[in-house]
């Protein structure tokens, strides 16, 4: 929302010594987003006056058009040259006079040009700095005075505040608004332009039939004929509007766009000839569509909410209106519509049809339902008062239990709470005072009833009113003080163990990410997971952020595959990342809709269970994605690529975090490579995935041939964790190793193998590490060889090399009596 400063001081009465720096630092004081403070004009210099043109001569001989003009500034003609014919004898025109300076730091002087002294300029809007319009020169009204100060006239110097508004404050998308909070940031009155007398119903104005109360709750057509359609906005009205950042069109359009942006209030203005029948106000039909005031042509929802007459739609509800009732260079009388939409019908229409407007920017974030009456006359005197039209009968139209008693707004606290909150002992008489600022309404003494105004939809909570307090006293006057913590009540037990596991991966050498949980159907295409797929069970966005990834993740590489082709993209070929997030299944067939929980009151049991049973199953997964070398190349060697092992250990290093060990196995599942895919199992259920990716799903995504990626279900591992890892026996006696060979299936699990020898080995054995996997002619078709290393060491005394031997071969004993092994060689 962009504030002109000299508009605001219209509503508050701010010292003249007061800039837009300091307003705006009042307000971010106050809990507004103000983002720049834009100082216009600060490159200009005077004298820059209003001039008459007396007379024109045509210079010829020249390639394009030049005029050779005599005007008038109040004193003696002067010549001045001019490339424009956009205007006459006697009109009134900018004239910036030798030694003026124009924006960019253009400075005129008089000079000889095409055989002429041009002693000044006229001016285009352009070189003013008011538009980007070159066309022709700014022609002035005929009632402005010669030789004024056309700085002023035209409101070169201003200061503009630009406001990001967030979406629970939507009645800062106006002056009005805005205005209140000057007012009470410097402690004065506030002038509200939203205090008019309304004139009653009389029946006799333009028919309107609302048949959808639940999408529009109010509607006010006010009549205004006999406009003249040849005047043209006044200059201060075009400004305005220009400064708040729209672009000025006609005079009824603007003073609609000057209403909204005074008052909050979206405006519409149909063409009254143009008008087939009533209004009405209904939903869409089937097959109905519209073509839009940008010329589009929009199919239309059942959904959509529709401003229809006779001849079928004539507007979007809340969002545009339509080219058939448009205004246009003949209209003469005019229907003006102020009316209230529902803020989720609106928000959700705009978002179907892609088409975001000052319209439906505000009603989305909830408009006021007691203004559209206010504006409905404010722009219905503008007209008569700058168009020299009448005003006819209105018609104001509403369900007025909806409009005006809405549920949950009459709220009762302890006057204390908002110091409670804060910390702070705010006096009682503080508290009245800053909910009465805002507009509310209270009473009683010790338990306080509060009744937030109607332009605070986003007042309906105990903290909320305390937000005000806290806000309007001011943030920065509450204490800097550490957080306590209560013995005993720290991390979770799974809190704990998703913290050690991320830091596992960090030492490992993994850099975590955090990546956006939405998929699409393209993302399914190129990971190659079929349709009957459990990870296809999603569920879906009604708002996504974009309608390529509408559904929530079920699986975290995707995101995780995202973010590894970005980095390649830009030089960064070695990765190693890891994510730790939620991943979001549908639970049955069919999603179902969450019910909303009530806000005047605490939910039930029965209402908790039934927003659980509508909510999704979240498991918490743990990924991680391999690209390029694991171990970079130097002066000790050649670089290490990554390989399907890599990721087996990755979940290694979370089980060992978590303090369980995981069962690996031979598995197929996409996107893995069908023969380097290994499942990882708990307990003898499948909880995970790890292996090198399938190269036809890399093409698809644009990724490097080999790609390696691990993915586990973190919450079934920590749900049978006590959390204790064991600590590492710690012995000063040297360690034996002794190498083993052995020949199995190719069938056979290398994990097989590994429990058997760990368990024929008994307590000496340290530690065990696969080093070598063979196939080959000289161990025969259908077989592999598994080369393991153990390490040995008792915790009293060195062992001998004939003990060693003996527990060697113990456990090859017991590796060939579990999985048929034999040892390689013998």
């Amino acid at each position: 929302m962009r504030v002109p400063v000299s508009w605001l001081r219209e509503y508050v009465d701010l010292p003249a010594e007061v800039t837009g720096r300091d307003v705006a630092e009042k307000l971010i004081r106050a809990g507004l987003e103000v983002e720049t403070v834009d100082q216009l004009g600060t490159d200009i210099a005077g004298p820059i006056v209003v001039g008459q043109v007396l007379g024109i001569e045509e210079l010829t001989g020249f390639k394009k058009p030049i005029r050779y003009c005599q005007v008038t500034t109040g004193d003696e003609p002067r010549g001045i040259i001019c490339g424009a014919t956009n205007f006459a004898v006697g009109d009134k025109v900018v004239v910036s006079l030798p030694g003026a300076v124009l924006p960019g730091g253009f400075t005129i002087s008089a000079r000889k040009t095409y055989g002429h002294i041009s002693n000044g300029m006229i001016c285009s809007a352009r070189e003013l700095g008011l538009g980007e319009d070159h066309s022709g020169i700014m022609v002035l009204p005929p009632d402005v005075e010669v030789g004024a100060d056309a700085i002023e006239l035209l409101g070169l110097r201003d200061e503009v505040l630009d406001i990001a508004v967030t979406p629970d404050r939507g009645y800062a998308l106006s002056l009005r608004g805005i205005a209140r909070e000057t007012a009470i940031a410097y402690d004065t009155e506030l002038r509200d332009p939203a205090l008019l007398d309304t004139p009653k119903p009389d029946g006799q104005g333009y028919e309107v039939r609302i048949e959808d109360p639940a999408g529009c709750d109010r509607f006010v057509a006010r009549t205004v004929t006999g406009i003249d359609p040849n005047r043209p906005s006044p200059l201060w009205l075009r400004r305005r509007v220009q400064l708040a950042g729209m672009r000025p069109i006609s005079l009824v359009v603007d003073v609609t766009n000057y209403v909204m942006l005074e008052l909050g209030q979206p405006l519409h203005a149909y063409d009254r000839e143009r008008l087939a029948g009533p209004i009405v106000v209904r939903r869409a039909w089937p097959g109905e569509w519209l073509i839009t005031l940008d010329g589009n042509k929009r199919d239309l929802d059942p959904e959509d909410l529709l401003i229809t007459d006779d001849s079928g739609p004539i507007g979007l509800a809340g969002v545009m209106g339509g080219a058939s009732t448009e205004i246009g260079e003949s209209t003469r009388d005019v229907v003006i519509e102020a009316a209230h939409f529902d803020a989720i019908t609106i928000a959700k229409a705009s978002r179907r049809h892609k088409l975001s407007t000052e319209a439906s920017r505000r009603f989305e974030r909830g408009v006021d339902p007691e203004l559209p009456a206010a504006a409905a006359e404010r722009a219905a005197q503008l007209l008569v008062e700058l168009g020299g039209g009448r005003v006819g009968s209105g018609t104001d139209i509403g369900v007025t239990e909806v409009a005006y008693e809405r549920p949950g707004v009459t709220i009762t606290i302890p006057w204390r709470h908002a110091g409670q909150v804060a910390g702070v002992a705010y006096p009682r008489e503080t508290v009245v005072r800053r909910l009465e600022q805002i507009g509310c309404a209270v009473s009683g003494d010790d338990q306080i009833t509060v009744t937030p105004p109607s332009w605070r939809p986003d007042l309906r909570d105990p903290n909320d009113l305390a937000e005000e307090v806290i806000r309007l006293e001011g943030y920065e006057k509450l204490p800097s003080v550490l957080p306590f913590a209560p013995p005993g009540r720290g991390y979770t037990h799974a809190q704990r163990l998703r913290r050690r596991v991320g830091t596992a991966l960090a030492h490992a050498g993994y850099v975590e990410v955090l990546c956006y949980p939405f998929v699409g159907e393209q993302t399914w295409a190129a990971l190659g997971i079929e349709e009957n797929d459990p990870r296809r069970r999603t569920m879906r966005v009604l708002n996504p952020l974009s309608d390529e990834e509408p559904e929530l993740r079920t699986t975290l590489l995707p995101g995780l595959l995202a973010t590894a082709r970005r980095n390649i993209g830009r030089g960064f070929g070695d990765l190693s990342l890891f994510e730790i997030g939620q991943v979001y299944f549908a639970r049955g067939d069919r999603p179902v809709a969450a019910p909303r929980l009530p806000v005047d009151r605490g939910p039930t049991p029965e209402e908790i269970a039934e927003l659980e049973a509508a909510l999704p199953d979240q498991p918490r997964h743990v990924a991680v994605v391999l690209v390029g070398n694991r171990e970079p190349a130097g002066w000790w060697g050649p670089a290490r690529p990554v390989g399907w092992a890599d990721a087996v250990e990755a979940a290694r290093v979370v089980a060992r975090a978590v303090g369980v060990e995981l069962k690996v196995e031979q598995a197929q599942r996409a996107p893995w490579h069908p023969g380097r895919c290994a499942a990882l199992l708990l307990d003898d259920e499948v909880v995970g995935y790890a292996g090198e990716l399938h190269p036809r799903a890399l093409a698809r995504l644009h990724l490097p041939a080999r790609v390696c990626a691990m993915e586990l279900d973190l919450d079934a591992l920590i749900r049978v964790s006590d959390g204790l890892v064991p600590a590492p026996r710690i012995s000063t006696y040297p360690v034996a190793t002794q190498d083993v060979a052995l020949i199995v299936d190719k069938s056979v699990p290398a994990a097989e193998v590994e429990a058997a020898l760990r368990d024929g080995a008994g307590e000496l054995l340290e530690a065990i590490r696969l080093f070598d996997v063979y196939e080959g002619e000289q161990i025969g078709e259908g077989k592999k060889s598994l080369a393991y290393t153990l390490r040995f060491r008792a915790p009293d005394r060195t062992l001998t090399a004939e003990e060693v031997t003996e527990i060697r071969n113990a456990a090859a004993a017991e590796a060939a009596r579990r999985t048929g092994a034999t040892l390689r060689g013998a």
